[in-house]
């Protein structure tokens, strides 16, 4: 199970969705899990996702992890498919709790509210083809799978 969590070819495609993904989501999951790039750290992203969103601690817990230890595991290639489902998951959430009331489009000219969900959708669909690919060309998992 473990070989075929991991297998993937040599595809440059899939390298440039990982890593893209994984720079985009490196400074989310670092404001979330470490405070930097303005966040407000583990601490207070708990408090925030329990009191305001009232999301248990538990899951609270796993988004934080998928945003910051994905990114990392989608810039190296490692468990490319866990990681990629991991923000799978954090953006259908998201979607579900915090955007989908904000229609489609995002905030572009500050009128609205709040965001819209096409920025997610995009991320999902880069998901779904991380989870089918695998982490491509230059991958921990395409080194570990041979």
């Amino acid at each position: 199970m473990f070989k075929k969590l991991i297998a993937t070819k040599d595809d440059i495609s899939a390298l440039i969705l990982r890593l893209g993904m994984g720079i985009v989501f490196f400074p989310h999951g670092a404001q979330k899990a470490l405070g930097w790039f303005g966040g407000h750290g583990f601490s207070a992203t708990l408090s925030a996702f329990a009191d305001r969103m009232h999301i248990p601690l538990i899951f609270a817990i796993l988004a934080i992890a998928a945003e910051f230890l994905g990114a990392i595991a989608l810039i190296f290639g490692f468990l490319t498919r866990v990681a990629a489902f991991g923000l799978f998951v954090v953006m259908l959430v998201a979607i579900f709790m915090a955007h989908a009331h904000n229609g489609f489009f995002m905030n572009w000219s500050g009128m609205q509210k709040g965001e819209g969900i096409e920025y997610h959708l995009l991320v999902i669909a880069i998901c779904i083809a991380l989870m089918i690919k695998g982490g491509g060309s230059l991958s921990v998992d395409k080194k570990i799978s041979k």
